[in-house]
């Protein structure tokens, strides 16, 4: 049984591999040397999860620059004349649920052509959209609840998403990178949408590609969703929002 930190730091186009880091490497007998009879043979075993040293034990994770993976491995050694057989499968382990109560975040937002960063702000067409997301520290096994109503626009509107983006940060003596990438996007309406209409926000965090917001010396893991209203023009407005992730 083993685990592994992998952390990957991409600089100057360039990635610096400062993985796998090993959490956790043990070997356990489950069974002696003998025959096994035909049939259906189950061999129960247990092993505790220890770390070595002073290492921590993170939740599994699946990311671009940073995975985190617990691998059980069974080898079956067979006799000379005989292949020795192996086969490895990952399992999942959940990080301690935090013992404090989450107090909840509500957001509200509103979009309009002068509250974008954008330059090319001065020459988009006028729109109001209100909205509010009911937190943003958030339970990762309950879904983001909110919702977004369009007031008006002069154009009409094509599509209306929900984009969750991770964000990893990495380092090591060569520097640090941070990088965001997508993990799903959701489309919560489609077509120009009826004014001052309520639009239900709600996402389900994928596991995974999600864990509890995670900070360490060498790297953070962090998650963002944002908002996205795709115009006829196909012009994009974004409104981003920090989420802080944890387990109960």
């Amino acid at each position: 049984m083993s685990v592994t930190l992998d952390i990957r730091l991409k600089r100057a186009n360039k990635v610096y591999l400062e993985g796998p880091i090993q959490l956790i490497s043990s070997n356990i007998e489950v069974a002696k040397a003998g025959k096994i009879p035909g049939g259906k043979t189950e061999i129960p075993f247990e092993f505790p999860l220890h770390t070595k040293g002073n290492k921590v034990l993170y939740e599994t994770y699946h990311g671009v620059f940073v995975n985190i993976q617990y691998t059980l491995r069974c080898d079956m050694k067979r006799s000379l004349l005989a292949k020795d057989l192996s086969r490895s499968c990952e399992f999942i382990v959940h990080c301690q649920p935090q013992k404090s109560k989450v107090i909840p975040t509500p957001v509200n937002f509103t979009i309009t052509p002068d509250t974008l960063q954008s330059r090319e702000k001065n020459s988009l067409p006028k729109f109001l959209i209100r909205g509010h997301l009911d937190a943003t520290n958030c339970v990762i096994s309950l879904p983001l609840t909110g919702e977004v109503v369009v007031e008006n626009s002069d154009v009409p509107i094509k599509s209306i998403e929900l984009q969750l983006v991770r964000v990893e940060t990495c380092g090591c003596a060569e520097g640090y990178a941070r990088d965001a990438t997508e993990i799903q996007n959701i489309q919560i309406a489609e077509g120009d949408v009826c004014h001052s209409l309520a639009i239900p926000i709600y996402m389900i965090f994928p596991r995974l590609f999600t864990c509890p917001t995670l900070e360490t010396t060498n790297f953070k893991v962090e998650f963002e969703v944002n908002v996205v209203v795709v115009l006829h023009d196909d012009h994009l407005i974004t409104e981003s929002f920090p989420l802080k992730l944890c387990r109960l």
